[in-house]
């Protein structure tokens, strides 16, 4: 997600869970030939497993970043033929490209050729009138003949004119009942499932039918989500899961001692420069629906302390959880 999945919202989201595959922000091949490589790049090693997800709708270009993205040291090239954005359009990627296969197969192939790394997709059901079975299927077995290892699938079609990208993501409609077919129908492609999961039960509703789930804004908005689908797959193999009656309850001391250790990151970025309001912003939704996480959002929005890189606020909002806590 653009904006949104940062190096230090993938710091947060490892800290919550060990072993999900995190995503970049989509970065388009054009901005890493163009610009600085190494700042567009910038991550941990502490986030691995990461892939990098690109844009672009150039082979030669696509497959020169993914170059850069191999020796950078991520472990998969995602291309992303999914985001319907004006923007996106204009730069002739994204959910546009879904209307020519085999280009996109070229893109794939070009990776492939010059990288040692998995090239996955991710796309869409469909674009505008094309929105079918028979035509899904057909850019499916572009890919996998390109040699693609894996399809990352969001279960609703983009329409291009019109809608914003926040209307694409509600107003076509979720069918993840197409994604289960399609999954019927490439038994040996691994398919993951994407679009609307916010819920324990959810995702481990949608592994009885397809091989992963893709978290997207739900692990922005409510990251606490991702230690839950953790700790319960750790639980039960997600082959075996049974669906739970009731999400599991996160016990606060674990979510505060995440916080603490993302506190000390927190420090270290502090004093290579980073601006505490990028440091804090993925921290707002931690404590979602918990005592005192209205005094704590408060603390970590406190725009003039930001600006001064007063690093306190963070102690404060632990403060306030634990005072809510004692309370309780």
């Amino acid at each position: 997600m653009m904006a949104w999945t940062d190096r230090h919202c993938r710091t947060l989201h490892r800290l919550l869970s060990p072993r999900a595959l995190l995503f970049t922000e989509m970065v388009t091949a054009n901005a890493l030939q163009h610009g600085d490589p190494e700042y567009l790049l910038r991550h941990g090693a502490h986030e691995y497993p990461v892939a990098l997800q690109l844009g672009g709708s150039e082979p030669e270009a696509l497959a020169a970043s993914a170059v850069l993205g191999a020796q950078a040291g991520f472990q998969e090239i995602n291309l992303n033929v999914g985001c319907p954005s004006d923007r996106v359009q204009r730069g002739r990627f994204g959910a546009c490209l879904m209307r020519e296969p085999e280009l996109v197969a070229d893109c794939v192939r070009a990776m492939l050729e010059a990288i040692p790394l998995p090239v996955t997709v991710k796309c869409r059901l469909g674009v505008d009138e094309l929105d079918n079975d028979e035509w899904l299927g057909h850019f499916i077995e572009s890919q996998q003949a390109a040699g693609m290892s894996r399809l990352y699938l969001h279960a609703r079609k983009a329409i291009l004119k019109g809608l914003s990208p926040a209307q694409n993501r509600q107003v076509p409609p979720l069918q993840y009942d197409r994604v289960y077919a399609m999954k019927a129908r490439f038994p040996d492609l691994p398919i993951i499932i994407n679009g609307g999961i916010d819920s324990v039960p959810a995702t481990l509703a949608h592994l009885q039918h397809v091989d992963g789930v893709m978290i997207g804004r739900a692990a922005f908005q409510h990251p606490a989500l991702l230690a839950a689908i953790e700790a319960q797959l750790a639980a039960a193999p997600a082959a075996e899961a049974a669906l739970p009656e009731a999400p599991p309850r996160l016990d606060a001391a674990d979510l505060l001692d995440v916080l603490s250790r993302y506190r000390s990151y927190a420090e270290q970025q502090l004093a290579q420069g980073t601006r505490l309001g990028d440091l804090t912003r993925p921290l707002l939704g931690l404590f979602h629906a918990v005592p005192g996480a209205r005094r704590y959002r408060q603390l970590l929005s406190d725009s003039t302390r930001l600006k001064r890189g007063q690093i306190e606020v963070i102690d404060e909002a632990l403060q306030a959880l634990d005072n809510a806590r004692a309370a309780a």
